[in-house]
């Protein structure tokens, strides 16, 4: 089987890694993190610097790995340190500040004329505000990574505080980068941000996490899952619009029906907090709890390729989104998808190929592909159809695509400033800067 490339961005096909290596040799970026999201981070920068970007990475103990402090073309500031939730209260507060501080005082010297921001940070109501508009006044170009449009809109917590802080900052960056059609449309209409101002990128692949030699019998075996079980995924945050009712319902009937059929629910609740508790009475009214592994934790890097591998297909019931990491983490393991016909989630998926698609909110429908799934042929020949998934995922959500459209906006936003007539962003505004700024890499975890 081949799987074609369907629906990508127009540009990513028009912007070769090529182009990206000879426009990148004298862009210098400053990469803000908000000191998590590893995958992604790792990815956007290992694709960065083998197209020649040099860049500042403002990263945290969390992002300290091998593939960001060996790279010679990264400049790694370890500015947020320490984000172990486990901490007091005071001791949050006091960390949080000094990272601001030292963020501040950071981008007061700063060498890059772009400021790339890939996440806010903890006081979302002042990054979209006042921070960035005390890059603009450094003289800044900013670029944000919108991975949500309006995550408060999506988890029914949205107000008009909210959305006005969410205004400035769309009016105050430079270029805004979303993942989907669907989400520059979004900010079109509800934002008023010009076309032209947006550029859908693909949601580069999951190749951050673990993959070893774990076979999928093995980890089944690890789990006491039986090789006749048929087993499913729910994997990641639990939140009302996960919609994990909607699987619970569906996973009931299809219980009532076979008694091989097998649920893993593995991830931590967020948000809400009764939400957890309503799904646990849910299950315990429905009597399957026998037949659901239940891992309410947070999942490490190390030990998500267990769920992963020993899963025979991955449910996403979501009831609002965008767009799914959990997806791409899925197609990364080679794992097949049933999603709900939300967001893009449907763009994503090949019917018969890499998944299936169901209604929204219809329990009775999900059902319905479960066992469409389980009768077809993507799960007879699953262990034939992974490495082709994992084939196609990596050539429609590269990162080199990602890194050369990226690459691209940054070149057209310094030659606007140039034809303008305006000086380099801030360069010597403190005797050595660079050299001295350089010098935080080896204070990381102090």
């Amino acid at each position: 089987m081949k799987i074609s490339l369907v629906g990508l961005d127009a540009m990513a096909l028009r912007v070769s890694t090529t182009d990206c290596a000879q426009s990148a040799t004298s862009i210098e970026v400053a990469l803000l993190t908000g000191g998590r999201d590893k995958h992604y981070v790792v990815g956007l920068a290992e694709a960065f610097t083998s197209g020649g970007v040099v860049f500042d990475l403002i990263g945290s103990d969390d992002l300290s790995v091998p593939e960001l402090l060996n790279n010679r073309r990264i400049n790694f500031l370890n500015l947020r340190r320490d984000q172990r939730p486990e901490a007091r209260l005071a001791r949050k507060i006091v960390r949080v500040l000094s990272y601001y501080w030292r963020l501040i005082r950071y981008a007061a010297v700063a060498q890059p004329q772009i400021f790339h921001i890939l996440w806010n940070n903890k006081f979302e109501l002042f990054d979209r505000t006042l921070l960035i508009l005390y890059y603009k006044l450094l003289g800044k170009k900013v670029v944000f990574t919108a991975h949500n449009v309006n995550a408060g809109k999506r988890d029914y917590n949205d107000s008009w505080l909210n959305r006005f802080s969410l205004r400035i900052q769309y009016r105050l960056v430079d270029h805004i980068l979303v993942h989907t059609n669907r989400m520059k449309a979004e900010l079109v209409a509800d934002f008023r941000i010009s076309k032209e101002k947006v550029t859908v990128i693909p949601y580069g692949i999951n190749n951050a996490v673990p993959n070893t030699d774990l076979s999928a019998a093995g980890a089944k075996r690890l789990l006491g899952i039986s090789s006749s079980d048929k087993a499913m995924l729910c994997f990641g945050h639990i939140t009302p619009y996960k919609g994990l009712e909607y699987l619970i319902f569906a996973f009931t009937t299809l219980s009532a029906r076979c008694s091989n059929y097998r649920l893993i629910i593995a991830g931590k609740p967020k948000g809400r907090e009764d939400y957890w508790r309503q799904i646990q009475h849910l299950m315990a009214r429905s009597n399957i709890c026998d037949r659901i592994i239940q891992r309410i934790e947070y999942i490490p890097d190390e030990a998500t390729e267990l769920y992963f591998k020993a899963t025979d297909v991955l449910i996403l019931p979501y009831t609002h989104i965008f767009q799914s990491g959990v997806l791409f983490l899925g197609y990364s393991f080679g794992l097949p998808v049933i999603a709900a016909d939300v967001g893009s989630l449907k763009e994503e998926i090949i019917e018969g190929k890499t998944g299936f698609i169901f209604k929204p909110q219809d329990s009775s429908d999900l059902a319905s592909k479960i066992e469409k799934y389980f009768k077809s042929d993507l799960f007879r020949n699953l262990e034939i159809r992974r490495p082709e998934i994992k084939t196609y995922a990596n050539e429609r959500y590269s990162w080199d695509k990602v890194a050369a459209i990226t690459t691209a906006i940054y070149s057209e936003l310094l030659r606007s400033t140039e034809d303008r007539g305006q000086p380099p962003a801030h360069r010597g505004l403190r005797p050595g800067g660079r050299t001295e700024v350089r010098g935080q890499r080896t204070a990381k975890k102090q």
